[in-house]
């Protein structure tokens, strides 16, 4: 009972005690890059000189045979909830989510992430970087942010949540409210500097409040994905190192894979993948292009590296490195080949099927690295990047797709450092942690029961080289591209191919060709025994369709770049039923799903605008950015409506001037019809008066941008034309009272109009 007087209260109340995890668990550091591939690093034998890695490599594990999912958001899924991508709706990226329960992009409650576990048991939890897990509909101020960081276990995010972002110009939240960038790439901006100076800052304020609380901290760079992006000192650093090509790599690397002993010596080159060409069958011109866009990537990996680096250090000169549990997983998938046969400048391009050859980007190499390109490298040194294996990113089926190279350090607890050849899967990596932690796997959370984690611990070969493998079985699929692992057996077929994401191909699923490789003699997946061993063949086709039926693959979905579109994914959209809407200033930051779809249709947006005794000037509404999308802005008095063709063309329309004062002004779109990407005419009304027309030959047909948004009254990240600079000087000098968006009732069945279009192509 309760005393009348506190002085005379007993026993005396305690303080209560805050949650801690037993008192040995580590805090866990979690580096991910992107879109590299197992033959990279020159931790795994690859030409990207990664010093920190080998550091972490040198005295702790090279796990050898380490798996992806062969696409971004799927691989970090999994990783964070223990469960397989299609067990928590990331069958693809949330961009394409549809509304089947394996690739809605909705992860239900009952896989909480290892995030969320660590927090309840007393960790401090942060994550910086790339997140691409939070449904396009989430990312609006209307909420809800259940799927966001913040949400989902992190106390502190910083970052973006998309699945690339400009390393100059990010789209950066802290939380859930969005920021400005820090600062420019003319002063010296870069956002993987900036997040290693983040991660730095965070851990350091636990330690000092907290002392003896751990932390989990999640670093999950932007790089290497497109854009390869670099400090203007770092642009250089490769140059003339890749003039070989990527034959001459591959075997290269090979033999250095040897040497550290991440391969076996009588491991084998697997087979060139169909449809590249070799490097003595390109031209000077694609040569040339070829070797500047490898020695950016190569760049940007070192440069990113050195930042990991930088954390390392910072560690370890406060003590803290020995008991931190290190995993860093050196791409979340393959190379990519999204950059298609020849490289691009500008990887909008290929997604929304506008060709660009080698030709064209000779006299712009000098832009390579810098904020003026959205640079890829061709998809020959995709397959070089990911020696000694066949096919690359998104080819789900072979290892080239799905085997990362990962390094485990954790001096108090791995004492025997070398290689681990222990097959292992991206969902092995959260329940490793929580044994490390001494902590068990959750059987509810936040009252709703958990399906348990469908990964394995690899706690148990930290310090034995030799025991046995205890991940034995593991699914893939990755649109349409599928295979299964089975006691080292593994029965692939290749459905898709990576850099055709804007084309719809038509192969029936019951028409793809099965493969089967014996990894437990064949390393490199080199033979096929599939006319050898039909029984077999058969055996592990049945059970991939066993283990797909478990884990929710089916129905199998081979689009890509149509599922942009809502209308044809099937996914919620803000928009949903709704064919205008009215924004005004302070409403902006809008991705794509959550406005009106201006492509492929009839529109026309309305603007009050107010720029008194002054002539307008400044931007009233832009979409996207340099690499893709609209702007309707005004200089020195006239309105000019641009679209930009994925940076390989822009279209103007303009008027002459236009009086100061208030006025509503309007760009009315007629498009062509018959299919996606057509032209139109456009006109510009002024108080309802026609003051200016063009024509607008062809126009972007599926998105406009991942990572630049809708802006009112400015632009924002990279500016839409080249006759302004995205910065203060965008603002419109006056008011933009709202924008109207509204697009034509009935434009007719997307999918039909797609199908239309890809048929005369």
């Amino acid at each position: 009972m309760p005393a009348f007087d506190v002085r005379k209260q007993e026993p005396k109340y305690e303080a209560p005690s805050p949650v801690r995890p037993p008192e040995d668990a580590p805090n866990v550091l979690v580096i991910l890059l992107d879109d590299v591939g197992f033959g990279a690093s020159s931790a795994f034998g690859g030409p990207c000189r990664m010093p920190a890695a080998e550091a972490l490599a040198d005295n702790g594990a090279r796990f050898s045979r380490f798996h992806t999912t062969a696409l971004c958001s799927p691989t970090r899924a999994a990783l964070l909830s223990g469960r397989n991508h299609h067990s928590v709706g990331m069958g693809g990226v949330p961009e394409t989510a549809t509304s089947s329960p394996g690739y809605n992009a909705l992860r239900p409650r009952s896989c909480a992430t290892v995030a969320q576990t660590l927090s309840y048991n007393g960790y401090a939890t942060g994550a910086f970087g790339k997140m691409h897990q939070t449904p396009p509909w989430e990312q609006t101020v209307a909420g809800p942010f259940d799927h966001w960081p913040t949400r989902e276990g992190f106390d502190k995010f910083y970052g973006f949540v998309g699945a690339e972002t400009n390393q100059f110009t990010p789209n950066l939240y802290d939380g859930t409210t969005p920021i400005e960038t820090p600062g420019t790439e003319a002063d010296g901006y870069h956002l993987s500097e900036d997040l290693v100076d983040q991660a730095i800052r965070w851990t350091e304020s636990v330690r000092t409040l907290d002392p003896d609380k751990p932390w989990f901290c999640y670093l999950s760079f932007g790089a290497c994905h497109t854009p390869f992006h670099l400090p203007r000192d770092w642009r250089t650093r490769y140059r003339g190192e890749f003039s070989a090509g990527w034959d001459a790599q591959r075997e290269i690397t090979l033999a250095r894979q040897k040497e550290l002993g991440v391969v076996p010596q009588d491991a084998r080159l697997g087979p060139w993948t169909p449809g590249v060409p070799h490097w003595d069958e390109l031209d000077d011109a694609q040569k040339v292009v070829a070797e500047r866009l490898m020695e950016a990537y190569a760049a940007f990996a070192e440069h990113t590296d050195e930042q990991v680096g930088r954390m390392i250090a910072e560690l370890d000169a406060r003590g803290e490195l020995d008991n931190t549990l290190v995993f860093y997983i050196l791409g979340d998938n393959g190379a990519s080949a999204e950059g298609g046969l020849e490289g691009t400048m500008n990887e909008m391009a290929g997604v929304n099927g506008v060709h660009i050859t080698a030709a064209d980007l000779v006299d712009r190499l000098d832009d390579v690295g810098g904020p003026l390109s959205y640079a890829l490298y061709p998809a020959g040194w995709a397959v070089a990047m990911d020696t000694p294996y066949q096919w690359t990113k998104q080819v789900a089926s072979h290892y080239g797709g799905t085997r990362n190279g990962m390094i485990v350090h954790w001096p108090e607890a791995l004492t025997t450092p070398g290689i681990r050849n222990q097959w292992h899967h991206c969902i092995d990596v959260a329940p490793t942690i929580l044994e490390a932690a001494g902590l068990p796997e959750p059987t509810t959370v936040d009252g709703v029961a958990q399906r348990p984690y469908e990964g394995v611990s690899m706690l148990y070969c930290f310090d034995d080289e030799s025991a046995r493998d205890r991940h034995t079985t593991q699914y893939f699929e990755m649109f349409g591209n599928r295979g299964i692992y089975h006691h080292g057996w593994t029965a692939v077929t290749k459905h898709r191919t990576p850099w055709t994401m804007a084309a719809i191909e038509a192969v029936d699923f019951d028409d793809d060709v099965w493969e089967l490789y014996d990894t437990n003699t064949d390393w490199s997946q080199a033979v096929n025994l599939a006319d050898r061993y039909p029984d077999k063949l058969e055996e592990l086709k049945r059970l991939f369709v066993a283990e797909a039926t478990r884990y929710q693959v089916f129905p199998l979905d081979d689009r890509l770049s149509e599922r942009f579109d809502p209308a044809v994914a099937g996914r919620r959209t803000l928009m949903s039923g709704r064919t205008e809407l009215t924004v005004r200033p302070g409403t902006d930051r809008l991705r794509e799903d959550s406005v009106p779809n201006l492509k492929n249709t009839s529109f026309r947006i309305t603007a009050s605008i107010d720029s008194g005794p002054k002539s307008p000037h400044g931007v009233v509404a832009a979409q996207g950015g340099r690499f893709g999308g609209w702007a309707l802005y005004c200089i020195d008095g006239r309105i000019i409506f641009c679209h930009n063709l994925c940076d390989v063309e822009r279209y103007y329309v303009r008027t002459d001037l236009v009086a100061p004062g208030r006025h509503k002004i309007e760009f009315v779109f007629d498009y062509d019809g018959g299919g996606v990407g057509r032209g139109g005419s456009g006109s510009i009304l002024v108080d309802g008066t026609c003051v200016g027309e063009g024509r607008i030959e062809r126009t972007v047909p599926y998105v406009f941008s991942v990572d630049e948004v809708l802006s009112i009254g400015r632009d924002r990240g990279t500016p839409v034309s080249e006759e302004y600079r995205a910065d203060e000087s965008s603002v419109f000098d006056g008011t933009v009272e709202y924008v109207t968006f509204a697009t034509e009732d009935g434009a007719g069945d997307v999918e039909q109009r797609l199908r239309a279009t890809l048929a005369t192509h």
